[in-house]
């Protein structure tokens, strides 16, 4: 058994960032307020500044993979910029790093792990999905790595087990847990931080557990949690289908932020139950306008189909393959139904939200799933015209959460507020992008915007980079050094060294 354990304050000092340590906490204990960088976070003016890593030292890393440690070598080998693969080398072994608070053998002997989404002592299913995602390829190469990513997988489908409703859990070995939303109006139980319904908590397990099953041919992780998390995953998009009613989720918050409460007494605005699945709030932890939410039902979609080959070659069980298939089938259906506008500029394009009684929400948002990101996680073709379109849309002015400025533009959302761009956008244009020019402006942008931190954040000032949200948010870190290593994978290596910015 492996475990090790530090505090999360020690952490957030080794990470270097130079900046308040009053990081605001996403939808958790904090306000959602700007933090200013100090003033030693200028931009370094050589090269040789860059030598030196902003990564905690190594005897405070929580988790070290020698996989993970040579793609970091042979990636920073291909890069001339120097910025640049000081930023990768900052960012892409951040989730291990900073967030695997303990890797261990459960009292069956089986891998189990917990990872925290950085600075909230909690683990999102969401999140611990994404942060993990780029090491599955390197899993074949390294066993205590592909282990502790079985161990990820095996405690979401536990915690899918315990409450399919909740969209990130307390760990059980922290001594002082955060019990801060136990009060929230819903049927709260102690394992759980807190319990908003989104659809992508249910999805991004099984996106991560079919790869890594695909990459390892490991199917010791579809084992009873398994089959008990499937249960309560078809069970819960039937339920929020709410063909026979609201269901019985509702959730309802005393605070001063408007969307972390749900109107109609918790129960969100009416939907004519036409096939799609309610997501009471987004990605964003923000809660839904109408509650058909676009992008989670495409990425339902292609998760359950996922999940039903699981099913059928793994565990035998072609029934509840057959549900899942029936279910996905359903929603598509849906979709091409309802889910389209046709636009006065960009013709038709994808609403991102939709009630089901022709009122639709024409923005995005940049939390993934995200209209903009929906070839990034195979729920769309990226040449699909309809989303060609509203990529188009999304990043303009069209788009009310979409911010341009002097120091850069993106997708935002108003979990964070006006004139904040999230990096994840400006990623994830370049992750469904086709276009060189358009892939390298991103590269730049994401450069020139982290403050001289060497590091991602959750958002930045449109005009102003030091004016940032998040010091340590792990999913973005591992993101850009998700994209950095695709694009070297890719043979962009000379785009990426093109990059002139010192």
């Amino acid at each position: 058994m492996t475990m090790k354990l530090f505090p999360v304050t020690t952490l957030l000092a080794a990470l270097s960032l130079g900046v308040s340590a009053a990081a605001h906490e996403r939808c958790g204990n904090r306000a959602d307020v700007p933090v200013a960088a100090a003033d030693n976070t200028r931009l370094p003016a050589s090269a040789s500044k860059y030598a030196v890593t902003n990564r905690p030292a190594e005897a405070e890393r929580l988790f070290t993979s020698e996989a993970v440690e040579a793609e970091i070598a042979r990636v920073k080998g291909v890069l001339t910029n120097a910025r640049l693969a000081w930023m990768f080398e900052n960012c892409f072994p951040n989730t291990l790093d900073t967030t695997v608070r303990w890797t261990r053998e459960d009292e069956q002997g089986r891998d189990d792990t917990v990872i925290y989404t950085g600075d909230i002592h909690a683990m999102w299913l969401r999140d611990s999905g994404a942060q993990v995602w780029p090491y599955v390829q390197l899993a074949p190469k390294d066993e205590k790595l592909r282990r502790m990513i079985a161990g990820v997988i095996r405690r979401q489908f536990k915690y899918i087990g315990l409450d399919p409703y909740a969209n990130a859990f307390l760990d059980p070995l922290d001594p002082d847990p955060d019990t801060h939303w136990q009060t929230d109006g819903t049927q709260m139980r102690p394992e759980v931080y807190e319990r908003k319904w989104e659809i992508d908590s249910l999805c991004y397990p099984i996106r991560l557990a079919y790869e890594y099953w695909k990459r390892t041919g490991d199917t010791s992780v579809f084992d009873e949690h398994w089959l008990t998390a499937m249960e309560n995953i078809l069970r819960t998009f039937r339920e929020q289908q709410r063909k026979e009613g609201v269901g019985p989720y509702t959730f309802l918050r005393v605070t001063d932020r408007q969307l972390d409460t749900v109107c109609n007494v918790g129960n969100g605005n009416p939907v004519n139950p036409v096939g799609l699945i309610a997501s009471v709030f987004r990605p964003s932890d923000d809660a839904t306008t109408f509650l058909f939410l676009v992008p989670s039902n495409f990425f339902a979609v292609t998760s359950l189909r996922k999940a039903a080959e699981i099913l059928s070659e793994v565990n035998r069980r072609p029934e509840m393959a057959a549900e899942c298939r029936s279910l996905a089938d359903e929603v598509e259906a849906a979709l091409k139904k309802y889910a389209t506008y046709d636009h006065p500029e960009f013709g038709e394009i994808y609403a991102f939200e939709v009630d089901g009684y022709g009122n639709r929400f024409l923005m995005d948002d940049a939390n993934v799933p995200s209209l903009l990101a929906m070839p990034y996680l195979g729920d769309v073709d990226v040449n699909d015209p309809v989303y060609q379109n509203t990529r188009r849309f999304v990043w303009s002015e069209s788009n009310p959460y979409f911010f341009r400025g002097t120091a850069g533009e993106g997708i935002g959302g108003p979990h964070v507020g006006y004139d904040m761009v999230w990096p994840m956008s400006i990623m994830m244009k370049a992750f469904t992008s086709q276009d060189d020019a358009e892939i390298k402006r991103c590269i730049e942008s994401l450069m020139t915007t982290d403050a001289g931190t060497g590091f991602m954040h959750e958002s930045f000032h449109k005009d102003d980079p030091a004016n940032f949200t998040r010091a340590w948010f792990a999913w973005q870190n591992t993101l850009f050094g998700e994209l950095i290593l695709k694009l070297v994978n890719e043979g962009k290596a000379d785009l990426l060294n093109s990059i002139e910015i010192e």
